[in-house]
């Protein structure tokens, strides 16, 4: 039986629009492939500190070691909690003799790929994080000769300092300290998460919904902010929350135009890391992504594409690092 021409030519036009629409589609996800960066291994290592075995063994050490608070009961890990998603889940973190901060405790994992520390970015490496907390009053609450005197007893100490920095005449010092804990930091990442393969190619990495959330959270604006393998600019905006008052950035800058604003937080592990915001007050991540659409994007999303970058999000957590807890002295 002959096909009639015109039945022959509405089947090569439909054959040509799916095509059409295939490459549209083609298009379209190389865009959403385009916005986005998978997480390297390891982050960029400093040309004055370089990365050793022996320094991120002596800096996690360092990290759970609790001789480095006045008390002698808290360490880094106290509040980077490695059960806790290296945090602790608290709406602002606990301190010396039980004192509350004035901010929620961000992870520690991927902090290397941040390009400044703390959520008001006053310093603008790991190296120039690790002691900050140590010396805090409502933190750790220590004094650093202290700190160096107490850990100086132990040989085990002095010869991890020793072997991780050869050429000093004093090992064991707070710069040394500093050096060791940043080391260590910069090994605490989370590559691999199903987002992280799906732009690398595994295209059945994450869900529908995932993928669906992808496009909404792009289509919406939030990659304005979210941006980079660490998924933030590193930049500061006003964002005003109930609580305690919190000037923010300008506390190190005096400057008007950072009060009130806080450094993008990174969306790595952020359905590992909750409660969320520099106040920790809202819980969910449901609350947090309705909030922001509201606050930062004057806009409010309907159930399903709340529903589907919350799926994205979770697509975000990567592998957690092993790590064997030390036996101290």
């Amino acid at each position: 039986m002959t096909t009639h021409p015109t039945r022959r030519l509405i089947a090569a036009v439909g054959a040509l629009a799916l095509l059409a629409g295939a490459a549209a589609a083609d298009d379209d996800m190389d865009y959403y492939m385009s916005v986005f960066e998978p997480l390297p291994a390891l982050p960029p290592i400093p040309a004055d500190n370089s990365l050793t075995a022996a320094k991120v063994e002596l800096g996690k050490m360092l990290f759970f070691e609790p001789r480095l608070s006045a008390s002698g009961v808290i360490s880094c890990a106290t509040c980077h909690n490695p059960a806790l998603g290296w945090a602790d889940r608290l709406p602002r973190g606990t301190g010396h003799e039980g004192q509350i901060g004035l901010r929620n405790t961000p992870t520690v994992l991927n902090s290397g790929f941040l390009p400044n520390q703390f959520w008001d970015g006053r310093e603008p490496d790991l190296e120039g994080q690790a002691l900050g907390p140590i010396q805090a009053p409502d933190e750790m609450a220590m004094d650093l000769e202290e700190a160096l005197e107490r850990i100086a007893e132990f040989d085990i100490y002095i010869e991890h300092f020793t072997r991780a920095f050869p050429e000093d005449e004093t090992p064991i010092s707070a710069e040394n300290v500093a050096y060791a804990l940043a080391s260590f930091q910069r090994t605490l990442n989370t590559p691999n998460s199903p987002f992280d393969r799906f732009l690398r190619g595994d295209q059945g990495a994450m869900t529908e919904q995932q993928v669906r959330g992808m496009m909404a959270f792009a289509d919406n604006g939030c990659v304005a902010c979210h941006q980079g393998p660490a998924l933030t600019d590193g930049l500061f905006h006003r964002f005003e929350l109930p609580g305690p008052t919190d000037l923010g950035r300008f506390v190190v800058t005096g400057e008007e135009h950072d009060r009130y604003a806080f450094r993008t937080p990174t969306l790595r592990n952020v359905a590992v890391t909750y409660p969320y915001f520099h106040n920790g007050s809202i819980d969910t991540l449901h609350d947090a992504v309705n909030l922001m659409g509201e606050q930062m994007l004057g806009q409010e999303f309907d159930d399903d594409t709340l529903n589907d970058i919350v799926a994205f999000l979770h697509a975000l957590t990567g592998e957690q690092p092993v790590v064997n807890i030390p036996a101290l002295p």
